[in-house]
């Protein structure tokens, strides 16, 4: 149902903005560990923003700044992503498949599995990996904190591994595979391999520390919205974003107008209509949609949806 007010944006503006699922472009050799034994078959999306993969072939699907990056994970059963480190927040909504995540420099510092709803955001300074345990492909819905979410710091072990297989990571971030011919540039040097002074740095968390990293996700009751990240939320460290969800009731319209910061759209479960004055759109499972700053619009389901909501703190007007 549109709003009663006009808009100057068609549903072929509002469609640009949509990252449907079935669109996804993912990279196979995103990072350091692609070949390493149990990696070699993850898929990495950059949906919006830069992210952090090491590959210059990434595809970027948005690349409008929103202050904060989005991104996914799919993994087949038992694919890993090896030990590392973020300096900006890291956040996962798990939207299918059944995940452990493993924390420390060779992950048995602490270990925690998540399902599907469950959120787990990550501190910084602390080496995490984590491995689909489930019986399927599964799929992570990731939020970075900044426009530029700066490099990834590898446990030492990584880059042993990444050697093996002729994997070279550069100190400028990118990647040169030795295996396909290619060459380190004359001017560029190798990434060292992090030192144990590196790695004491870091924090190494407890099963408590672990347990408190997570939102377990409940049964929905239509049309409630649930803090998760955020101030109200029970995820409360720091974070230049805040993540909601939203439980859309079979025929409701939630209506609203956008605050003044970036806001994105996770569909979780079901479907949901995006309406305004000017048209209407539908995002179906496991779509992302960015809504254009300032938009009234009304977000309605013909079904029980379940949508997560991520907003900034960055004023950023669209292109």
């Amino acid at each position: 149902m549109a709003l009663a007010t006009t808009s100057p944006w068609s549903v072929e503006a509002i469609e640009g903005r949509v990252v449907r699922y079935a669109d996804l472009r993912p990279c196979y050799n995103a990072f350091i560990d692609t070949r390493s034994p149990g990696s070699e078959s993850k898929e990495n999306f950059t949906i919006i923003g830069p992210g952090v993969s090491e590959n210059p072939d990434q595809h970027v699907h948005i690349a409008e700044p929103h202050g904060f990056n989005i991104g996914g994970a799919r993994q087949p059963p038992g694919c890993v992503n090896s030990q590392h480190s973020h300096h900006t927040a890291e956040v996962f909504v798990v939207n299918s498949g059944e995940w452990r995540f493993d924390l420390g420099e060779h992950g048995d510092d602490a270990q925690v599995v998540l399902h599907p709803g469950d959120v787990i955001s990550l501190s910084t300074g602390m080496f995490r990996g984590f491995t689909n345990v489930g019986s399927g492909a599964g799929f992570l819905f990731a939020i970075l904190g900044g426009d530029d979410p700066g490099r990834v710091l590898w446990a030492p072990q990584v880059f042993d591994m990444a050697a093996e297989f002729g994997l070279v990571l550069l100190e400028n971030g990118s990647l040169i595979d030795t295996a396909n011919g290619q060459s380190v540039p004359a001017n560029s040097r190798p990434m060292p391999r992090t030192s144990p002074q590196q790695v004491i740095k870091l924090r190494r968390a407890t099963t408590a520390d672990a347990a408190g990293m997570v939102w377990r996700s409940a049964p929905c009751r239509p049309g409630d919205t649930t803090a998760i990240i955020g101030e109200d939320g029970p995820l409360n460290d720091p974070h230049p974003f805040r993540l909601d969800r939203l439980c859309l009731s079979k025929g409701a319209a939630e209506y609203r107008r956008t605050s003044a910061t970036a806001e994105v759209l996770f569909v979780h479960s079901g479907c949901a209509q995006v309406g305004w004055d000017g048209g209407e759109i539908t995002l179906n499972l496991s779509d992302t949609m960015t809504v254009p700053i300032g938009l009234e619009c009304n977000l309605s389901s013909n079904a029980e949806a379940v949508v997560y909501r991520v907003t900034g703190d960055k004023v950023s007007q669209p292109n």
